[in-house]
């Protein structure tokens, strides 16, 4: 059931959350914590999708916060309330927001949260410099950011990096979760010998590689290279290399990836690329500070940014 509320309130728009409950008992109690989301008007659709998804693993409060005008506009506020099967496991509260409303979604979003229930912000495309200084991740436990759909992804992981605050991801980082059980297998089977390099290849622009090589130059202690690859689709090789031989993790498709190693047989284990709504879904399964992501992201990644630079210059 979808609701349009043009030209409302939020206290408005919480009666009548309260309302539909009381009547038909559409919308449940149980939910977990509210996800804040900070979108662009074009990709309200996109994100309530994955959202919907995520909410059926962790049922939620839902607040979409998208500009629709100029901040030289009257204020107002257009909201529409999706419930049932328009929900998925949640309570959809889409507000649109123009004139000086845009620059106070604190006080467009505060009426609504759930009381005694965690934050969780989530940006889909680009992010304040700082999250945690923003109105919104003042207020958040978690700050999900999206690196990889940002215009300018390289610039923006590194931006995250300098200005990390506990409670930070990005979903690039949620993407290579299986990368580093498969890594992390593959190190640990004989003759167990030190990592002396590491090689990633893959597209120009995927953060995912730039984490994952943070991760592997911070836990290996080696020189970590990446390789951008024309017309590669996110991560398609990884390289360990060992004095007795190297162990390549090779997925030129996007699907499957193949384990080679000396004196092994290759392995093949099924590996496609991980979807918005299952990114999210991880994310949302940890509401305490990942210090393994922090570890990649401000200790792992200089490092392999300062070996590529020393490189250039020599």
């Amino acid at each position: 059931m979808i609701i349009d509320m043009p030209k409302t309130t939020t206290t408005a728009v919480d009666k009548r959350l309260v309302r539909l409950r009381d009547e038909g008992g559409a919308v449940a109690l149980g939910r977990v914590l509210t996800l804040v989301v900070m979108a662009d008007e074009g990709d309200v659709e996109t994100v309530v999708q994955a959202a919907n998804d995520a909410s059926r693993e962790h049922p939620c409060r839902v607040l979409v916060f998208a500009s629709a005008g100029s901040v030289d506009d009257a204020p107002l506020l257009d909201a529409q309330i999706r419930v049932g099967g328009d929900a998925g496991a949640s309570e959809v509260v889409v507000l649109r927001t123009s004139g000086p409303l845009q620059e106070q979604p604190d006080a467009v979003v505060m009426p609504l949260l759930l009381p005694d229930a965690p934050i969780v912000v989530w940006w889909p495309r680009e992010a304040p410099q700082q999250p945690s200084e923003h109105p919104i991740g003042r207020m958040a436990q978690r700050r999900i950011t999206d690196s990889v759909m940002s215009a300018d992804p390289e610039a923006m992981i590194r931006s995250l990096g300098a200005h990390y605050a506990t409670g930070d991801t990005d979903l690039a980082w949620a993407r290579v979760t299986l990368w580093r059980g498969l890594l992390a297998a593959a190190v640990e089977q004989p003759p167990y010998e030190p990592v002396t390099r590491v090689v990633i290849e893959g597209e120009r622009g995927h953060t995912s590689l730039d984490l994952l090589a943070g991760w592997l130059r911070a836990r290996l202690h080696c020189p970590t290279t990446i390789t951008h690859v024309p017309d590669a689709t996110a991560i398609t090789r990884v390289t360990l290399r060992r004095k007795s031989g190297d162990i390549v993790l090779d997925r030129p498709d996007g699907r499957v990836v193949t384990i080679s190693q000396a004196g092994a047989p290759d392995r093949r284990v099924a590996l496609p690329l991980r979807k918005l709504n299952e990114a999210l879904i991880e994310e949302l399964r940890r509401l305490d500070p990942d210090e393994v992501y922090e570890e990649a992201l401000i200790s792992g990644l200089p490092l392999v940014d300062a070996e590529a630079g020393a490189g250039e210059a020599a």
